[in-house]
């Protein structure tokens, strides 16, 4: 009998569970703000950064894989020229610049 009673006092759940379970849902979200939106938050940043100090003259590639040289900004309609080859000229915007290129000596 007394087996018994000891058998069916484990199998209840114990009270004040809310209170653990709010603090693992806290904690997990600690985590995944500490290892997917911080580090993306900070990509971000970085890309913008770059973006604003796009100079003529500098390599980049757009988020369409194009490389070229910028050669010249216009800041009111937020775009480049860029040159992709001798007389080849788009006009891109600069949020699709996302990488400096390497300059190719061809």
């Amino acid at each position: 009998m007394n087996t018994m009673f000891v058998l069916l006092q484990a199998a209840q759940p114990q009270g004040g569970g809310g209170m653990s379970f709010l603090l693992m849902m806290v904690i997990i979200f600690v985590i995944m703000w500490f290892f997917m939106i911080r580090p993306q938050q900070k990509k971000q940043k970085e890309i913008q950064n770059f973006r604003n100090s796009i100079t003529v003259g500098s390599s980049i590639v757009t988020a369409g894989g194009i490389y070229g040289t910028v050669k010249a900004i216009e800041d009111e309609d937020n775009t480049l020229i860029i040159e992709v080859a001798r007389d080849v000229r788009l006009k891109v915007d600069r949020n699709s610049v996302y990488a400096s290129a390497p300059v190719s000596q061809n």
